[in-house]
């Protein structure tokens, strides 16, 4: 029997299929210019209007609460988001090979591609938009054509309302009677999401929104605190691919080095010892053994009387082997010398 007290764990659902097949209209709109450009994805030449007035509203939203769900690409380890499924118009739902969901922050790896798995470029486009750069790091995204309402608060909590759905957004700036605005997010990757998202959408009124990547903030404050974040983000992703003790040992030598006073092994303190009681020793007998105490401790005279034994044991193996050793006999001086040897009875 289950705990009634227990929290009801969450159940994962598919993605929900966000269109049918066929009900997206992918006709072109007419030609407005006499070549097609393929890197910026327009007609070049001949335009007489500006090409953002020529914009049409999206035919498709996506909306994270309700098209949100496991794919296929969540077994298989696809770390790509659908694009489709950005702009509200995957058929394939739960079928689909790419991720329906927000992405993570640490969720794409390579910086040569966006969260949607497309290559980046070293510059960006003259107009701010198709994928990016990867020689940038941009989280903020340009906000273009914009209808205001007459309450500030209220415009300020329609672009948070609309653009906070993708992201935890970090700063923002509004250009008030000119329909600009400049969302920063968090991550880079939920400014990718959020971009393809938002494109050619509306918000609470009947505007066609532009959103592009935004400039350099040209601000030095600004650029000051982009470079300290690139520099904390890069270490820390470098730190997760370390072993730790090799971290903490690095730091250790450094710290000793430097002779900095930084512990960075605590030892706990041992319980105080009790302080000696000095012991006046015995007065020596005839014998010349003296009492407990004095200057030299129990070790000491044990290790001098070693030795010292050592000592006599040598001393009499040395006396005893020169007795064992017979003694030389004397020698004889002049002819009787010679004549030591020789005996006979006669003369």
């Amino acid at each position: 029997m289950s705990d009634p007290a227990a929290p009801a764990k969450r159940k994962l659902r598919p993605a929900r299929k966000q269109v049918k097949p066929g009900d997206i209209d992918k006709s072109e709109g007419p030609q407005p210019g006499k070549e097609y450009n393929v890197w910026y994805n327009k007609w070049a030449g001949g335009d007489k209007e500006d090409p953002l007035s020529n914009k049409t509203l999206a035919q498709s939203r996506c909306v994270i609460s309700r098209d949100a769900g496991y794919t296929r690409a969540d077994a298989t380890g696809n770390r790509f988001c659908c694009l489709f499924f950005a702009r509200g118009c995957c058929p394939y739902g739960h079928e689909c090979n790419y991720l329906h969901r927000l992405p993570f922050p640490n969720q794409v790896i390579d910086h040569s591609r966006d969260c949607f798995g497309r290559e980046k470029h070293a510059d960006y486009r003259d107009d701010m938009g198709g994928v990016g750069s990867f020689n940038r790091s941009n989280r903020t995204l340009y906000v273009a054509k914009m209808q205001e309402s007459p309450d500030k608060a209220q415009t300020k909590e329609t672009l948070l309302r609309h653009f906070g759905e993708w992201g935890q957004i970090e700063r923002w700036n509004i250009l008030y009677n000119r329909g600009i605005a400049f969302v920063t997010y968090k991550h880079e990757v939920n400014a990718q999401f959020a971009k393809e998202a938002m494109a050619n959408q509306s918000m609470d009124m009947d505007e066609i929104i532009n959103v592009r990547w935004a400039t350099e903030d040209p601000n030095p404050t600004e650029k000051i605190a982009e470079d300290k974040r690139i520099a904390k983000a890069g270490r820390d992703a470098i730190s997760t691919m370390l072993d730790p003790t090799l971290v903490e040992a690095e730091q250790t030598l450094r710290a000793l080095e430097d002779g900095d006073e930084v512990d960075y092994y605590p030892i706990e303190p041992s319980a105080p010892s009790p302080e000696p009681v000095e012991v006046r020793g015995a007065k020596r007998g005839r014998d010349g053994a003296g009492g407990g105490g004095g200057l030299i401790d129990e070790d000491a005279l044990e290790n001098i009387k070693f030795y010292a034994d050592m000592a006599r044991k040598r001393a009499e193996e040395d006396r005893d082997r020169k007795r064992a050793k017979p003694a030389a006999p004397a020698a004889k001086a002049g002819v009787g010398a010679l004549l030591g040897g020789y005996a006979s009875d006669s003369d």
